[in-house]
C-alpha cells in the first residue's frame, strides 16, 4: 500500500492545461509539491480530482506521495506522486497558517521577478525554494486584456509587511474567477508565492535561465483577524 502524506494544500494553480499541487505538510509544515511523470510534473484531472472536485485551499488533502520526486536541476520540494485515490480529510482556518509564513528577507530569494536557474544550483539542496508562503499586507489587481482557460489574465502586486513588493502573473483559478466577478481583496492576504520552470522569453539578456515568480494561491484573511492577529499568540490545533 502506498505512503500516504497529510497535506496542506495552498496552491491549485494553472500549469499549462492542468494544475500543479503543492502545499506544507501538517506535520512540520514543510513545503511539497506533488508532481507526476509527466514532462515538467503537472497534475491531470485525473490524478487530482476527488468526487469530481478540486482540491480547494486550506484543504487537507491525504496524498499517496513517494519519499523523493524530480528536481528539474533546481527544486528541492517536489515528490512524486503514487497510483491510488486522494482524499479530503479536513481543512483549517487561515489564521492557523499565520506561523507558517515567510520571515526571509525576500519574497524567494531577490526582489525582482524572476530567479536564474545557476543561482538556485548554487544553493545547497535545502536552501533551494521555490514555494514560499507570504503575508501580504496589501493585494492590488489589474487585467491584462488577454484570455487564458476562458478567463481573463490577471496580474497582481502584493506588499509584505517589510515593505518588500511583488509585480506578477496570478496563476490561481478560483482567486482568478472571482476577480472575473468583480472581487477586490480588502483585507490582507496569505499569498502562495511559487516559481516557474525555466521559460526564457526572446528579449532575454540574463545569462541563465529564468525561473518566474507566481501568484499561485491567494486566501483572504477574515475581517475578524485582522484586529487580534497581532495579540493572539496560540493558535488553534490542526482540526482532525
Amino acid at each position: 500500500m502506498p505512503s500516504v502524506t497529510r497535506l496542506i494544500c495552498l496552491a491549485n494553480s494553472w500549469k499549462h492545461s492542468d494544475r500543479c499541487i503543492a502545499g506544507i505538510t501538517t506535520i512540520k509544515g514543510q513545503w511539497i509539491r506533488v508532481v507526476s511523470d509527466l514532462p515538467d510534473g503537472r497534475i491531470t484531472k485525473e490524478m487530482r480530482q476527488i468526487g469530481g472536485t478540486e482540491p480547494a485551499l486550506l484543504d487537507i488533502l491525504a496524498i499517496p506521495l513517494a519519499k523523493t520526486g524530480p528536481d528539474y536541476g533546481f527544486e528541492s520540494e517536489n515528490l512524486s506522486v503514487l497510483p491510488g485515490k486522494w482524499e479530503r480529510v479536513g481543512q483549517v482556518t487561515p489564521a492557523y497558517l499565520l506561523k507558517h509564513c515567510s520571515k526571509e528577507e525576500y519574497i524567494l530569494h531577490n526582489d525582482l521577478r524572476h530567479v536564474e536557474v545557476p543561482y538556485l544550483q548554487s544553493l545547497p539542496v535545502p536552501q533551494r525554494r521555490t514555494l514560499e508562503l507570504i503575508k501580504a499586507v496589501k493585494v492590488s489587481v489589474r487585467p491584462l486584456g488577454t484570455k487564458y482557460e476562458g478567463s481573463q489574465k490577471w496580474e497582481g502586486t502584493i506588499v509584505t509587511e517589510s515593505g518588500k513588493k511583488l509585480t506578477t502573473t496570478i496563476t490561481d483559478p478560483v482567486f482568478v474567477r472571482k476577480l472575473d466577478l468583480g472581487y477586490r481583496p480588502k483585507n490582507p492576504c496569505l499569498v502562495t508565492v511559487s516559481l516557474s520552470m525555466p521559460w526564457r522569453p526572446d528579449d532575454w539578456r540574463g545569462e541563465g535561465d529564468p525561473c518566474w515568480k507566481l501568484i499561485a494561491g491567494v486566501v483572504e484573511l477574515p475581517e475578524e483577524h485582522q484586529q487580534n492577529i497581532e495579540s493572539k499568540n496560540d493558535l488553534d490545533d490542526l482540526p482532525f
